[in-house]
């Protein structure tokens, strides 16, 4: 427990929690989402995905929507590894630029919390190529609520 009582995770915990979660959402498993680390002093979220050759668009690289996706995930996901279990933090808007053409094969994500009150969290997240090219960045705000039982 932390000096308010909630009762937090470690790092290696969330990850095996996040594990777990990503494993019974769909559009998680066709990503190829794969936690990899969670930092509980920056709060940082390191997770793998997959960009499969059906993400591909006209001119070989991964569709733009694909990207978004993966940003939006990375980020709520940064999102609720920061608050105590039984919440969810749906997407209210992301702004997604793309910086460089996006492979096929793996892309790292990471995830950040700006600034969380108590019903809004604002959140970013940077996705990276194999070779550590920068593909993508966003800025999102998330509604934060607890989940119905």
């Amino acid at each position: 427990m932390n000096s308010t009582g909630i009762e937090t995770r470690t790092g290696p915990e969330t990850v095996a929690w996040l594990r777990g979660v990503f494993r019974e959402i769909p559009v998680l498993v066709m990503i190829g989402a794969d936690p990899i680390s969670y930092n509980t002093e920056t709060g940082e979220l390191v997770v793998e995905y997959f960009a499969k050759d059906e993400f591909l668009n006209l001119i070989g690289t991964v569709q733009g929507g694909m990207l978004t996706s993966m940003l939006d995930n990375v980020m709520s996901f940064a999102v609720l590894s920061a608050l105590e279990p039984g919440y969810a933090a749906p997407s209210l808007e992301i702004k997604t630029s793309y910086v460089a053409p996006g492979p096929a094969g793996k892309i790292i994500g990471r995830g950040n919390v700006v600034r969380c009150g108590r019903s809004i969290a604002f959140m970013e997240g940077r996705l990276y190529g194999p070779d550590e090219t920068l593909l993508a960045t966003a800025t999102g705000t998330a509604q934060i609520q607890r989940m119905k039982p």
